[in-house]
């Protein structure tokens, strides 16, 4: 038994499978009244609120099936838009930063201009004109009056301190507008903020290149664009300047770089442009209209319409009230009292005077500048008055209304220097037609002097005689040629100072072949009339044709005793930050044409013609004037030029279209209008006598002809008025001069 208990069974463990797993008793449970009141208490305990959503319940079916694709779908498209939005919005931050990284500083981007500046100063200094892309200066927030920075904020962009450089709400509402005139989404309003209008003012940072644009026209057009992708680069650029600078610096760089019509970039040269004072002295009144200008600069321009400036100008004005800028007090006292143009702005003075001098000096000092230029000019502005309200005057109370009439007038000085200019009957005008300058006409009877002048150098008198007959040429290649007055009658033995006097045509052109045409060519080149001279017998009648400008400069070198005349505008040319000039002009004298006292004799003839002839209607009281008229052929131009002690004016009166005249001569409305231009020039200036000498007479037989003179040989030069003519010269003249 002992040896049965200490062996192990002989039958294997696993045979009948495992044991039964005992597992651990339980620990013994709490009393049974301990498990009444714990289920008692779950039972009345409130129930423990939950932060958690209860789970949905998993819908069946098809609704079920549906409702799980379109959950599925949202979220892939939400996961899809929220990785694009963070994949754009670091392009986005890479381009910008590109783009921020190449702005220099904002001073450097307020002047913009491709082209420089012309000023025009006249004789006393005064701007009277502007040429070019016109800069006034760098102005900053800071400088400017704050009714300027107001108006342009209320005009162009109201949120402009409140929004990160794009506007949403602009762009939509510019979009809704363009869909509902009719237009594309992106054509017309396009609700750029003030930061996106600068990006477009410095064209996105690129500059102007000659060999990628045809001109600078072809530049600002790309730089304009409004394309999608154009106000993508646009957005980008603006978020960049937003980046880069403040608020007041994008402000300042805009309000400099604007064009704001008249050739005036920024808002200083705009200022003195129509107002005459900088932008720091604007007020309520002309800081709108200058605003006004943002929309559409050339159409609204004060200098072009000034009704229709100060009109725009009220509305920005009633914005600016809107916006709290201005009380509604000042708002209407400024609407009552709009902005006015300065007296320089008003006149645009000498137009014509303006551009003909931009056309006197080189392309790269003028219209091509890249420089900022000033020039000093010998413009009067109250001379260039004088000529304006005289023209006026005589078109407006003895020129039938609705004729196409036109006339010029110039004024200048003994030197040349051209005073005033008048190129037509509109006189405030740039860049037109000037008929004072560019006009070939011919001029008649007023180119007689000339020939009268040369025959006072040969030795001449004013005394001599001529005799005015019948009388004929015959011109090769074209015949007879029998030249009448224009009466057509004859008057018999004449002096040379009644046939000038009286404008007698006979004498002239027997007195021109006598001295010799190429001589009266050569007199009259020498005194400044560089168009080409008539070859034949005509020249002596004016056949030739000359501007006005050309006429009255050769006057004036009658005037100054006998010398040429080149007429001038031009006094002094700089550049703007420089003081020593790089063009000057002190004189238009040139070298000796006729001697003094022949030119005083002659000036002492053309008094006669003002005094008793047929200038008489160009008289001024109280002082001596010299002159001669000058009627074309069938009246298609008519003429008056003369002078007084102290200016030369020239007045010359037609058609554009060659039409005839209607009962106009020289002698008629040219010498009306020349005598309102001269009282009008010498109001305040006392009475001067003329430099002229009166000859000493001479009584002389002139001999019976005893043949014809074919062939007029040039006569010697002798003094004294006519006095010593030797016997060979009577006889050689006498088939001229006749009995």
């Amino acid at each position: 038994m002992a040896q049965k208990r200490g062996r192990k069974p002989l039958v294997a463990d696993k045979r009948y499978g495992n044991p039964p797993v005992r597992r651990p008793k339980k620990p013994k449970s709490k009393s049974k009244n301990k498990r009444l009141f714990g289920l008692f208490k779950r039972r009345t305990a409130k129930p423990k609120t939950s932060n958690r959503a209860p789970k949905r319940q998993v819908r069946r079916g098809p609704l079920g099936w549906l409702w799980r694709l379109i959950s599925w779908c949202v979220g892939l498209v939400w996961r899809m838009t929220w990785r694009a939005a963070a994949v754009l919005a670091a392009i986005i931050g890479i381009a910008v930063g590109n783009v921020y990284i190449g702005l220099p500083e904002a001073r450097a981007l307020v002047d913009g201009r491709a082209r420089g500046s012309v000023t025009l100063l006249d004789r006393n200094g005064e701007v009277y004109a502007w040429r070019g892309d016109q800069f006034g200066g760098v102005v900053t927030t800071d400088t400017v009056s704050p009714h300027l920075k107001h108006a342009f904020v209320a005009t162009e962009d109201k949120r402009f301190y409140g929004h990160f450089g794009l506007s949403p709400r602009g762009v939509a509402s510019a979009i809704r507008i363009n869909l509902r005139e009719g237009r594309g989404p992106l054509s017309g309003h396009g609700g750029s903020t003030i930061t996106q209008q600068t990006a477009k003012l410095l064209c996105l940072g690129v500059e102007f290149d000659p060999k990628q644009w045809k001109n600078e026209a072809a530049y600002e057009r790309d730089c304009r664009r409004g394309s999608l992708g154009r106000k993508i680069k646009e957005a980008i650029y603006a978020l960049a300047l937003e980046t880069k600078y403040s608020k007041d610096e994008i402000l300042s760089i805009y309000m400099n770089r604007a064009y704001l019509g008249g050739g005036a970039y920024g808002a200083e040269a705009a200022a003195q442009r129509y107002f005459g004072k900088s932008a720091s002295q604007v007020n309520a009144a002309e800081s709108a209209m200058l605003a006004g200008l943002l929309t559409a600069p050339s159409t609204l321009s004060p200098t072009s319409n000034l009704q229709r400036s100060q009109d725009r100008a009220a509305t920005v004005l009633r914005l600016m009230e809107e916006q709290g800028y201005l009380t509604e007090a000042e708002m209407r006292a400024s609407q009552q009292s709009p902005a006015t143009l300065s007296k320089a702005a008003q006149a645009r003075a000498g137009g014509y005077f303006a551009d003909w001098v931009m056309d006197t000096i080189p392309d790269f000092f003028g219209q091509e500048t890249t420089e900022d230029v000033v020039i000093r000019t010998t413009l009067d502005q109250r001379l260039q008055t004088a000529a304006e309200e005289a023209m006026d005057q005589i078109f407006s109370t003895k020129v039938r209304a609705g004729s196409k009439a036109q006339a010029a007038i110039v004024v200048m000085s003994a030197d040349g220097a051209v005073r005033a200019m008048v190129g037509g009957r509109q006189t405030r005008v740039s860049g037109v037609f000037n008929r004072a300058t560019q006009a070939k006409r011919q001029t008649g009877s007023s180119f007689k002097p000339f020939v009268y002048a040369t025959a006072l150098e040969l030795g001449y008198s004013p005394f001599d005689q001529v005799r005015d007959a019948e009388y004929c040429l015959h011109i090769a290649g074209s015949g007879q040629w029998c030249p009448k007055n224009y009466t057509n009658r004859y008057y018999g033995d004449v002096t040379m100072t009644r046939a000038l006097r009286d404008s007698l045509n006979i004498p002239a052109v027997k007195l021109s072949e006598a001295v010799g045409r190429d001589l009266v060519r050569k007199v009259a080149g020498d005194f400044g009339i560089e168009s080409d001279l008539a070859d034949g017998p005509a020249l002596a009648l004016g056949a030739s044709e000359s501007s006005l400008l050309e006429m009255t400069g050769a006057y004036a070198g009658i005037l100054n005793g006998g010398s040429s005349v080149a007429p001038y505008g031009l006094v002094e040319l700089k550049l703007l930050q420089d003081n020593d000039p790089l063009i000057q002009t002190e004189s238009g004298i040139g070298e000796r044409v006729i001697q003094r006292g022949a030119a005083q004799q002659l000036t002492w003839m053309m008094e006669k013609v003002i005094a008793g002839g047929t200038g008489t209607r160009a008289q001024l009281p109280g002082r001596q004037a010299a002159g001669k008229s000058g009627t074309t052929q069938a009246a298609r131009d008519a003429w008056f030029i003369g002078f007084t002690a102290d200016y030369v004016a020239g007045v010359w009166m037609g058609y554009d279209d060659n039409t005839p005249l209607t009962g106009v001569t020289g002698g008629g409305l040219p010498a009306e209008i020349w005598r309102e231009t001269m009282l009008r020039v010498h109001e305040g200036l006392p009475a001067r006598p003329l430099p002229m000498r009166e000859p000493q007479p001479i009584a002389r037989e002139i001999p019976q002809p005893t043949v014809r003179y074919e062939q007029p040989r040039e006569r010697p030069r002798e003094q004294g008025g006519g006095q010593g003519l030797g016997r060979a010269i009577d006889n050689v003249l006498r088939g001229i001069f006749g009995n």
